[in-house]
């Protein structure tokens, strides 16, 4: 649990790190742009985790579903970009629960190390019919270490979540703003 954390703890540091970057990036790109076809050949070269891009180019063509064919292209286009900006959380969010999984669990993986050695400590005393130091220092000892353990590995997954959790929210807040901004962009040039 603790390597794996960890590998998800560097991985997405670097990777909402460049996140950050590239929505600021992408998205000055595109409202500095002279249209929407400029910004969607300039846009790659400066989004490289694709956050801005998936948003632009699913104006490009959307979907032809009932409401567009009913004659309501701002709520098929609310539908595109929505579509859009959930597929590109989604891959922000990767990882997420592993976090909250291990920051969960390994305490109580660090507990069950601790009743164990107790429990070792209490036979130890049993068979040998009388209470030494020896017998109940050495199991103790290493239930201590087991809770301690748990809460090595628990610790860093658990405040690993809670700051990616809120970069990615602040990640997710200037999409929707981008993409609502793009929105209404795209159905006032149509109407």
């Amino acid at each position: 649990m603790s390597v794996a954390s960890w590998v998800v703890i560097f991985w997405k540091a670097w990777l909402l790190r460049r996140a950050v970057a590239d929505v600021a990036r992408g998205t000055a790109l595109f409202w500095q742009s002279a249209s929407i076809d400029d910004a969607r050949q300039a846009l790659p070269a400066f989004d490289r985790n694709a956050l801005v891009l998936p948003l632009v180019e699913a104006t490009q063509h959307p979907a032809p579903g009932p409401l567009g064919a009913s004659g309501a292209p701002a709520v098929q286009l609310t539908r595109v970009l929505r579509d859009a900006l959930h597929g590109v959380l989604h891959r922000l969010q990767f990882g997420q629960v592993l976090l909250a999984t291990v920051g969960s669990t390994a305490p109580f993986v660090g507990l069950l190390g601790t009743v164990w050695g107790i429990y070792l400590a209490l036979t130890g005393i049993a068979a040998a019919g009388q209470i030494s130091i020896d017998k109940v220092a050495g199991p103790v000892g290493e239930a201590l270490i087991m809770t301690a353990a748990g809460l090595a590995v628990a610790i860093p997954a658990v405040l690993g979540y809670n700051i990616f959790g809120r970069v990615i929210a602040r990640i997710e807040a200037d999409l929707e703003g981008f993409a609502r901004d793009l929105r209404d962009l795209l159905a006032g040039a149509a109407a």
